[in-house]
């Protein structure tokens, strides 16, 4: 039935509440008003039609002052109703399901608008909080999903790293680690932590003691089962020069990728074997997810699958052990370093300048990887001058300015040091000459490694981003033989050369000296006059084929030599790197050579020194020191053992010496024994019969005077420069940032080489030094090499 003016009634009523309206009750009263009404179908009116309605009426407003009357003192709960064909004329507000909507709907929106960086891994540190809040984000299944823990109890984060991961090429390390621990080395009295403990030569397998946040849904699968036979502690595998405690294996259990908590609740009972990987025959198989070495567990009992799996993946290690077994093949000419002279008997000492500098690169590989040092890969006169120093440009038109400094040597007491120093000259790029460029690419059978001939690839293309497209370049390869992959052409077209270096692929043999010859006479059919002619080889040094050895390849390139073509040396890879080759092509081709480890590198020798290291403004320089017997009693040259000239070689311009580059420094160290020091490193004197004793006080406060001789680029008669070092009497606390430095690097290299010339081998003192000279350090090469030390540390204790 129709009841229109008691639904006006309601509606009026709810309109005058705050809240919805709905009152308590309700269906009892409204059940009776409809009793009520359906009666007078049955019933002869005996009241009044409108009687019935006045009640309902009457009882309907009753009730709903007592409710309002009420609701000041007791809040009831609002239970929603579903009113039927109910419409509201105007909408709701300022109620608490209007606030609750609009409050949700925010949320989701500002949920929607979000957007996740998509990252590989990303940890902020925080306070430790109970239950933390995970977002995790989706990625593939090869790699265990993201987590991004937060807190509230974080006040202030001083650091956060977020580092993102592309496609990721592997790089092989010759440093690993394997060993089995069988199921015989395990019991169930002891934990997996205290069964691996000790096992692993050179690896420290320890339990961390810093909270491990862990996923719910493995804490619920296994931690509310078993508490597990290790302790909630994450196990942590590292090498003498692990970077953080924080690093963590990765865990295969019957050849598949698990948790530490599945780890955890394995009973050793049950374990069959314990396979402990290390550097590259993790990194091998895994990738950069084992970069912290890897667990593998093989129970006792496994199904079908697994037994596949785990055969599958013991064929790969052992393929990886057999190739990382291979022994190391590198080559270093051996040479024994300068002794001290007295002065009374050799006042004279005649060396070549040396630019070069592989070696450091290539001793910064070893500790980075922890390997031995070969102590014949140390040149110290390299490791100097791989750095830079603060040393001012020349005046006048001579090619580069003379710096001298006379301080107090650190390594052994009462000693003195004796610094030398050459400042190229700066020359625009825009005024140097035109360059005639030929890449000389070893692509033989040994270059097939990542550390090879695709990062030789990397590092020409930084090569290309320097030149201008009036320059020319040129592709020679050599394998099983040699042949042109790219004729000389503008730098300009550079997609061109790319696509020549990109299609290069490793095999055969290496028949090095046919290389040569042929990029040799390319670098002649299109020699440019007065310009910047340069041979540039890129190889890990391996020739057995045509002309290989040494005194061939000397023979070889002394004649190309001739033709006016500089040559450029680039080492790459390890393990059957022959560097004695490389040097010798350098040495003796009017040349230079740097060992390329990385990009890093790359970018250092073919970028950011690209001016000094291809154009040369001074060859043949020489330097000659004659030093006073009056203040000197003995003195060495530190470094340049394969450098060293003979006396009369100074003045003869056939011989060869070393070339200077645009902006390059070269800083050479003499130490020296004064007259009034006593010491037990003065060579034993002879008393020669017919010894010149003349006196040379004559001579004032001349310590030593130094001579230098150079030829232009393009010349063949030397030009000679002089200049005389005074004997000023300093301390170490009055030397030059630049001092400090050099004399650290130089101690260094001394302890490397197990020096019997010196008397402290502290290599904290030595650290301490470098840090005094560290000075602004804009690219940080001098910052790292004092990490290089604290690493070198950890290795010798």
């Amino acid at each position: 039935m129709e009841n229109n003016h008691i639904d006006q009634q309601f509606n009026e009523a709810s309109k005058l509440s705050e809240e919805p309206t709905v009152f308590t009750g309700f269906d009892k009263v409204w059940d009776k008003v409809e009793e009520k009404l359906d009666q007078k179908k049955e019933k002869k009116k005996i009241i009044p039609v409108w009687f019935p309605y006045g009640i309902a009426a009457s009882l309907m407003i009753g009730i709903g002052a007592l409710y309002f009357l009420n609701k000041k003192e007791k809040e009831q709960p609002v239970k929603p109703e579903m009113a039927e064909h109910k419409i509201l004329q105007e909408p709701i507000t300022d109620t608490h399901i209007v606030e609750i909507d609009h409050t949700t709907k925010e949320n989701l929106q500002k949920e929607k608008n979000k957007v996740y960086p998509k990252v590989e891994k990303a940890i902020v540190y925080s306070n430790y909080v109970p239950e933390p809040l995970r977002m995790p984000n989706h990625v593939s299944t090869a790699s265990p999903p993201t987590y991004i823990e937060t807190s509230d109890a974080v006040k202030s984060i001083d650091e956060v790293v977020m580092t993102g991961y592309g496609i990721k090429k592997k790089v092989e390390s010759t440093t690993s680690s394997s060993t089995v621990v069988t199921t015989t080395n395990i019991s169930p009295q002891y934990s997996a932590v205290n069964t691996l403990q000790g096992r692993v030569a050179g690896i420290q397998i320890t339990s961390s003691d810093s909270r491990l946040q862990r996923n719910n849904e493995i804490k619920n699968t296994f931690n509310n089962i078993n508490s597990g036979y290790l302790d909630n502690k994450p196990v942590m595998i590292r090498g003498a020069v692990s970077i953080s405690a924080e690093n963590t294996p990765l865990y295969i259990i019957n050849g598949k990728v698990e948790g530490a908590d599945y780890f955890r609740s394995l009973n050793p009972d049950k374990i069959g074997s314990l396979n402990i990987l290390k550097g590259a025959s993790a990194t091998a198989i895994y990738g950069s997810k084992a970069s912290h070495g890897v667990i593998i567990a093989t129970t006792k009992k496994l199904s079908k699958r697994e037994r596949k799996r785990m055969e599958k993946l013991q064929e790969e290690i052992s393929k990886h052990k057999q190739i990382l077994s291979t022994p190391n093949e590198e080559s270093y000419d051996a040479f024994v370093e300068n002794p001290f002279e007295l002065t009374q008997n050799q006042p004279l000492s005649t060396f070549s300048i040396d630019v070069d500098n592989s070696s450091y690169s290539n001793i910064r590989r070893m500790i980075n990887n922890g390997e031995t040092i070969n102590k014949n890969a140390v040149r110290i006169e390299e490791m100097i001058n791989y750095f830079k120093y603060d040393y001012p440009q020349p005046k006048n038109n001579d090619p580069f300015s003379i710096n001298t400094e006379y301080n107090d040597a650190p390594w052994n007491s009462n000693h003195k040091l004796l610094k030398i120093g050459l400042q190229g000259k700066n020359i625009p790029m825009n005024l140097l000459p035109v360059s005639n460029l030929i890449f000389l690419i070893d692509v033989s059978g040994s270059m097939n490694e990542q550390n090879k001939l695709p990062l030789l690839k990397s590092s020409f293309k930084v090569l290309l981003s320097q030149l201008r497209p009036k320059d020319k370049v040129g592709i020679v390869v050599y394998a099983g033989n040699a042949g042109v992959v790219l004729p000389s052409t503008f730098a300009g077209d550079k997609d061109k050369i790319i696509q020549a270096l990109d299609r290069l692929q490793a095999g055969g043999s290496t028949a090095g000296g046919e290389g040569i010859e042929l990029a040799y006479k390319m670098a002649q059919e299109n020699f440019v006059k007065e310009g910047n002619n340069r041979v540039i080889i890129a190889t890990d040094g391996d020739f057995n084929v045509g002309a290989s050895s040494g005194s061939d390849l000397q023979t070889l390139i002394e004649n190309k030599r001739k033709s006016g073509v500089f040559l450029t040396c680039l080492g790459f890879g390890m393990g059957n790197y022959k560097d004695n080759t490389l040097e010798t092509l350098a040495n003796k081709g009017n040349g230079n050579y740097a060992y390329i480890d990385n990009m890093q590198e790359a970018n250092k020798f073919l970028g950011k020194e690209f001016a000094g290291n291809m154009y040369a403004i001074a060859k043949d320089v020489k330097i000659q020191i004659e030093f006073n017997p009056e203040y000197v009693k003995s003195y060495r040259l530190i470094g340049y053992e394969n450098r060293k000239l003979r006396n009369e070689d100074f003045v003869n311009d056939k011989i060869d010496a070393g070339e200077l580059g645009s902006g390059h420094t070269v800083t050479a160290l003499y130490e020296v024994i004064p007259t009034d020091i006593k010491s037990d490193f003065i060579p034993k004197d002879s008393n020669l019969k017919y010894t010149l004793n003349a006196s040379s006080k004559e001579f004032g406060d001349e310590l030593a005077t130094i001579k230098f001789r150079y030829k232009e680029p393009d010349g063949d008669t030397s030009r000679e420069i002089t200049q005389i070092v005074k004997n000023i009497d300093k301390r170490m606390a009055s030397a030059s940032l630049d001092f400090k430095f050099a004399s650290s690097v130089a101690w260094f290299g001394l302890v490397l080489r197990n020096s019997e010339l010196i008397t402290k081998k502290d290599l904290s003192d030595i650290e301490n030094l470098a840090k005094q000279g560290k000075n602004k350090d804009e690219q940080g090469y001098r910052s790292e090499f004092i990490r290089l030390i604290e690493s070198y540390k950890t290795t010798q204790k």
